[in-house]
């Protein structure tokens, strides 16, 4: 099959699963579909090892999002499919660069659509697809919408067909034939511009040899100051960050404090802190180790006392997520309880990638690159993990467990609650749950969510 035969295919898909349908099963059809095609389209030499594992990961994501249909597994399809399109085209592009393909991408669309020698077939004698093209499918599609724009502008001329039943929401289903094939063209007939190809080479991992020549980055500093610079400055933030990790971990565990709602801020307040000291610290980092100094060999010292600040923010880290785990302890377990440790958690890799950075020599693209795919791998998780069900069945242990946050607040909690109100026989609870859950199973099948399918 050619370009424009995926285009069409897939935007019939789409209008067939979405019209009249809520969100659910419907966008894991089409995920899994999607991937399917790619994988089928994609010639054998762009069937790397990686674009196998986008492939398994689409389809997961896809099923993930069949079975919750949230905000997160939506996320992690969307990402996972325009990775997968991506990479099933361009095997050695950076995935850092797939952001300004998406956007230019979209921005073009209309200009793209109508450059139709791009995307249709070229025959000289017209087909039977030229005869369908021109002869039936743009006059309907024209005559559709203006039928649609003088019906709403004019009374009289939409009573002249008031007696003509369409059991068909037009509006609905021009918007959904549009969005599907937005959605299509540009998944299938992307371009990449010559500009962001050009890119490519400046996000390479590794310095080229005319990086390594030993050079100022300022005229007005020459490479002996900038190494003192370096020194000097590390080792006065590394005496900072002593004192500063002395008095954090002080305030945490030795301060008395008065009310929980105070606790809360403050614990956010420091993870705040923690992790913007972390990210400046890894801005600093790549100032000063950004090109030679990586190669230079008086600068041993500034690398040790950078590693050396590596580390104590290390420390740091650990002292947050010591705090945050005293915090669930003592209150329970949240959503944003549990981002704490996912920000952390990525704080702590990055510092670790800063430290392979330093050791083995990277470019700072080095640091972009690779936190790109853990940030992609903690979208996965999230997407994959049933946490509502995590909070509240861990929160239902204690005494202070309060039902109504976990029954409005939280999702995918209700397998959990429904176990909470059969020990604590709570008829009431027990018969608002399964209300909830019956709509959720009385959806058509496309708009069904999987998780509430298992319920019984």
């Amino acid at each position: 099959m050619k370009t424009h035969h995926y285009i069409f295919i897939t935007t019939a898909l789409f209008v067939a699963l979405f019209y009249n349908e809520n969100i659910g099963v419907n966008l894991g059809i089409l995920g899994a579909a999607y991937s399917l095609l790619t994988f089928f389209k994609t010639s054998q030499k762009n069937k790397t090892k990686t674009f196998v594992f986008l492939f398994i990961i689409s389809i997961l994501s896809s099923t993930a999002f069949a079975w919750y249909g949230d905000f997160t597994s939506l996320l992690a399809v969307a990402v996972s499919l325009l990775l997968l399109g991506y990479r099933s085209r361009n095997r050695r592009m950076k995935i850092l660069l797939l952001i300004p393909v998406f956007v230019t991408n979209s921005c073009t669309f209309i200009c793209r659509f109508f450059s139709f020698d791009s995307w249709l077939p070229k025959r000289k004698t017209p087909g039977l697809w030229q005869k369908l093209l021109a002869f039936i499918l743009i006059p309907f599609i024209l005559l559709a919408v203006f039928f649609g724009i003088y019906t709403a502008g004019s009374d009289h001329f939409a009573n002249l067909f008031a007696d003509l039943e369409f059991d068909l929401d037009f509006w609905q289903f021009l918007c959904i034939t549009v969005l599907g094939f937005f959605i299509a063209f540009n998944y299938w007939n992307y371009n990449v511009e010559k500009l962001i190809y050009k890119q490519n080479p400046v996000l390479d991992n590794n310095f080229h040899d005319k990086d390594k020549i030993q050079k100022a980055t300022y005229s007005f500093l020459d490479l002996d100051a900038e190494r003192m610079s370096g020194v000097i400055s590390f080792f006065l933030l590394n005496i900072l960050l002593l004192f500063f990790i002395v008095t954090y971990n002080y305030e945490q565990f030795y301060q008395t404090v008065k009310t929980p709602a105070q606790l809360s801020e403050e614990t956010h307040e420091r993870v705040g802190a923690v992790i913007a000291s972390i990210i400046m610290a890894i801005l600093v980092i790549m100032f000063y180790f950004k090109s030679s100094f990586n190669f230079d060999p008086k600068a041993g010292l500034m690398r040790i006392l950078a590693k050396i600040w590596i580390f104590l923010n290390t420390v740091l880290i650990f002292s947050a997520i010591v705090k945050n785990s005293e915090y669930i302890i003592n209150y329970g377990f949240t959503y944003k309880r549990l981002g704490v440790y996912g920000f952390l958690i990525l704080s702590l890799i990055g510092l670790i990638m800063t430290f392979i950075k330093i050791h083995k020599k990277k470019r700072n693209a080095f640091l972009f690159n690779t936190m790109a795919w853990y940030l992609y791998a903690v979208i996965l998780i999230c997407s994959y993990v049933n946490w509502g069900g995590i909070i509240t069945s861990q929160n239902m242990k204690r005494n202070d467990f309060v039902l109504n946050y976990h029954k409005n607040a939280i999702n995918f909690s209700e397998k959990a609650l429904l176990k909470y109100a059969e020990e604590k026989h709570d008829e009431k609870l027990e018969t608002e749950i399964l209300k909830k859950i019956k709509i959720q199973q009385n959806k058509s099948f496309l708009s069904k969510i999987g998780y509430y399918q298992t319920i019984k």
